[in-house]
């Protein structure tokens, strides 16, 4: 079995966690559609998505194809808190992301970084 993945932190092409997808089959460039808010959570560790009902952006990434063992291991080196969750793309295919619960985003004041569009050009401004 595989299953469609939605990659949109450090685990992109060009970042430090790419090595957690375990050479998975890379099927290009994608947006989400525009129902989800983007924030830079644990001090710019990591990128923290939700879905919203209103004023959402679409969320630059890629998509992967995993492999069930491929998923278990990137499962395993995601932050505390987040969660595996079906997502929509632009083209309206429903995908798995790793989302962040807003409660904890709102909780502890973390960034909205919606303005940047994906997490790769929210690092290339503050790198």
């Amino acid at each position: 079995m595989s299953k469609l993945v939605f990659i949109c932190g450090s685990a992109l092409s060009g970042q430090p966690d790419h090595g957690n997808l375990k050479g998975s089959e890379f099927l290009g460039a994608v947006r989400t559609d525009k129902k989800y808010r983007l924030h830079s959570v644990q001090d710019g560790w990591h990128p923290g998505i939700y879905a919203v009902d209103n004023g959402g952006i679409s969320i630059s990434g890629e998509l992967y194809r995993l492999t069930d063992e491929q998923f278990e291991h990137l499962l395993s080196t995601e932050p505390p808190n987040m969660y595996p969750a079906d997502i929509s793309l632009q083209d309206h295919q429903i995908v798995t992301a790793m989302l962040y619960p807003k409660n904890l985003i709102d909780e502890r004041c973390w960034p909205d970084i919606s303005e940047f569009g994906g997490w790769a050009a929210y690092k290339n401004t503050v790198a």
